[in-house]
């Protein structure tokens, strides 16, 4: 069992304070044994003064029963893998209006971070820690208290005892008292510890709190890169679609005059009929991309306002990642995970405490008459001192097993921290090697979007001067239209995976 050692000084005029003895009263109950003990002090004033010396001496120089949190050796990378550089400076250590640059989109995520039902529970959850605490802390000290209580009695004449005439029949009993204080003397640390694993909770909460903050303006801002993506495809497929039942007018012409066969207009047909239904969908997925939003805002669905185009969002010329070491600290579910296993780490000390007797103390003070007039006249003064020791005999295994369960949740703690650390620097990886593949995805979709438009111009140009076949013409024209669709969707991508490596960074939650 690990323990604290501990030593406890006893003020000299507490010296002659009696240890517990069968004199003072004992008893056995339900396997606890208790024991009450008695002031032998010549006055009301030493009694006191003894009770509050022995109070305050025992509760500055108690027990911590249990270890003490240490923070768990890491050993973190150097760098991130696929990290460009070793800079410590990080894109997560901007804020989030720092990294995304377009106004609509801010507004959006200030409406999140007002409505959102996600971070509005998790508020709540902090509220509900922050009470917790309080509640549990609250046990560390005295609680004073009053209370009052009037009997009254009106006795028969003709009842067991004859009551002569002339004299009274009612009679008035009255209690006013005022409770000194009631609290366990902490000795071995029981109450701290739980107070300890109760603000550790609402660290976590709060941290918690934070990484909701980080989930929801990422998800806004991919919903929303998303949205201006759909944007894109749907202007790609209608002007395509322009260009292509152009296309196809000529080709009817051609064919009524014999140049063209049904087989050039049926395949032109095809091109307008793939255009058409590619505006269909590009509409639908816009819809849902806006209902989608409009959940994240905390609103009914409806339409969602956008004032920029996905080519015109900016970037930032470099997106650093900063140390690793850092991580640590600014991502928000790791410090959670962190505060959940200092919890986990008190609740050994609550548990072990139970080995140890609990002593709790009690005093009141105040009249008592069978008369109300003279209440607080005269000698009438009562007062109570209850000192109580209870100490566990048998408990048929209970504390052992409470002790072997608060170990067992301390090491599953300490498992999902270091899984939560590892999980970090995965995500940092993985975002940073995205972008990276990403940025060289869209660079080459660029190149194959400028060719496919220059071999469309070529192979109509062929097709109307007669010297090639208009299906040449008409791969060109499908080739490019989905090349530019994969344009869009990688612009889109480049985005995303900036929002991905911020989001894996920890930012975000910073106000």
């Amino acid at each position: 069992m690990a323990t604290r050692n501990c030593f406890v000084t006893v003020p000299p005029r507490l010296s002659t304070l009696t240890l517990p003895s069968p004199a003072s009263g004992s008893g056995k109950e339900n396997g606890v044994l208790t024991e009450k003990f008695s002031c032998p002090f010549r006055s009301e004033r030493a009694r006191v003064s003894a009770i509050l010396l022995l109070a305050a001496a025992l509760w500055l120089t108690g027990c911590m029963i249990g270890p003490d949190y240490h923070r768990p050796s890491i050993k973190a990378p150097v760098e991130f893998r696929a990290s460009a550089s070793a800079d410590s400076h990080s894109i997560a250590d901007l804020k989030w209006f720092e990294v995304f640059r377009d106004e609509q989109l801010h507004e959006l995520i200030r409406t999140a971070l007002v409505q959102n039902y996600d971070l509005r529970d998790a508020v709540a959850r902090v509220e509900q820690a922050r009470a917790n605490l309080g509640i549990v802390q609250a046990d560390q000290y005295p609680n004073f208290g009053a209370g009052a209580d009037l009997t009254s009695v009106e006795q028969s004449r003709r009842g067991q005892f004859t009551i002569p005439r002339g004299t009274d029949r009612q009679r008035s009993y009255g209690t006013v008292f005022l409770s000194l204080f009631s609290f366990e003397l902490d000795i071995w640390g029981r109450v701290r510890r739980a107070t300890e694993s109760a603000r550790a909770q609402l660290l976590a909460e709060d941290w918690n709190r934070k990484t909701v903050i980080t989930t929801l303006v990422s998800d806004v801002a991919t919903a929303y890169f998303s949205l201006l993506e759909l944007d894109m495809e749907l202007a790609i497929a209608r002007n395509t679609l322009v260009t292509r039942e152009e296309s196809l007018r000529l080709i009817r012409i051609q064919q009524r005059g014999g140049v063209a066969t049904l087989l050039d207009v049926r395949q032109a047909e095809q091109l307008v009929y793939t255009a058409t239904q590619s505006i269909f969908n590009a509409e639908r997925q816009i819809e849902q991309t806006e209902n989608q939003i409009s959940l994240l805002l905390g609103r009914n669905p409806g339409a969602i306002t956008r004032t920029r185009l996905l080519s015109e969002q900016q970037l930032g010329p470099e997106v650093p990642a900063g140390l690793p070491s850092t991580l640590l600290e600014r991502r928000p579910d790791i410090q959670a995970a962190e505060q959940i296993l200092v919890s986990a780490n008190a609740n050994i000390g609550v548990a072990k405490a139970a080995y140890f007797p609990q002593i709790t103390l009690t005093g009141d003070f105040g009249s008592q008459s069978t008369s109300l007039s003279n209440l607080f006249s005269g000698s009438r003064r009562i007062w109570t001192f209850v000192p109580q020791l209870t100490q566990p005999i048998f408990t048929a295994g209970r504390i052992p097993s409470q002790v072997e369960f608060a170990e067992a949740q301390q090491r599953s703690a300490l498992a999902q921290y270091e899984r939560a650390i590892q999980s970090g620097f995965r995500d940092v990886s993985d975002a940073l090697v995205q972008y990276q593949r990403i940025r060289e995805i869209r660079g080459q979709r660029e190149l194959l979007v400028t060719a496919l438009q220059d071999r469309k111009r070529l192979a109509y140009r062929r097709y109307q001067g007669g010297v090639d076949t208009m299906l040449n013409a008409l791969n060109a024209d499908q080739d490019l239209f989905e090349a530019e669709l994969s344009l869009a969707q990688a612009r889109r991508d480049e985005l995303l995976s900036v929002v991905l490596l911020y989001r894996a960074l920890g930012g975000g939650w910073q106000e």
